[in-house]
């Protein structure tokens, strides 16, 4: 199987797209694989070579005790560039994948060409939520938190009309590793990049979703007015605006990406 070694960590990658293309990295929110991405991987296939990977804690990559950084994440993904041989490349992150893009951003530059952060915050916060969430997995598994997060990540109407786009996020939440979901937890709840993305230089992307109670459209806005020069996106939809309005999100961030 395609691992890479990070820090001691396998994690597990797939490239697709028309080699030859400009790279485009793909990373999936917390609680989910790669495969939350297959809209787009399809979508943008003939303009992009992808680089899809399961975060550290998820899916067929390692998921280590103890708690994560936000840091961590984003050097699992130099570390794959490094491996891979990609010098630069375009950034897709949603969620956690956004924090991970951030710290990219302001921290390897020399690496972006382009960035999109979608439904994503500098600091998701309260803290107490986070320990909470850490705790109810550590002592019931991944079922104690899966139906408030599917409730969380798309509209009633979405998961009354599409069930069959919603039973494979919901299997993927059940089938992520409670460790690796709690470091994860953990790297977000210890997260603050407010001031450090307004250093951001990269062309930046932000979409936000008009109904995402977990990181609000009023969350997208504020990180877009605090990079200079990002524009911002906002989609009718809840958290995972990619799965939920996938062909406005598709032509939005194509639009973006190739420009």
């Amino acid at each position: 199987m395609p691992h890479i070694e990070a820090d001691g960590t396998r994690i597990y990658h797939e490239i697709s797209g028309s080699a030859g293309k400009p790279w485009l990295v793909l990373s999936n929110s917390l609680g989910t694989r790669l495969e939350m991405w297959d809209g787009q991987a399809a979508a943008l296939a003939d303009d992009f070579r992808i680089l899809r990977y399961d975060s550290r804690g998820h899916g067929r990559s390692d998921a280590p005790a103890g708690n994560y950084t936000i840091e961590r994440l984003g050097r699992d993904v130099l570390t794959l560039l490094d491996a891979l041989g990609i010098a630069r490349a375009r950034f897709c992150g949603l969620s956690m994948g956004g924090m991970v893009g951030m710290w990219l951003g302001i921290n390897a530059p020399d690496r972006l060409d382009r960035l999109v952060l979608c439904n994503t915050g500098a600091r998701l916060g309260p803290p107490e939520l986070w320990s909470q969430r850490i705790e109810a997995v550590a002592s019931a598994g991944m079922a104690a938190v899966t139906d408030a997060v599917i409730e969380r990540w798309f509209t009633p109407e979405f998961r009354a009309a599409r069930p069959d786009k919603v039973a494979p996020v919901r299997r993927m939440l059940l089938d992520t590793p409670a460790a690796g979901y709690a470091g994860c937890c953990a790297a977000i709840r210890d997260m603050d990049q407010r001031e450090a993305v307004t250093s951001i230089r990269i062309p930046t992307l932000v979409i936000g979703g008009s109904r995402d109670p977990a990181t609000p459209a009023s969350m997208a806005e504020e990180l877009a007015s605090s990079i200079p020069g990002a524009r911002l996106s906002i989609l009718e939809a809840a958290h995972l605006s990619n799965i939920e309005q996938e062909e406005a999100f598709n032509d939005t961030v194509s639009t973006f990406l190739r420009a």
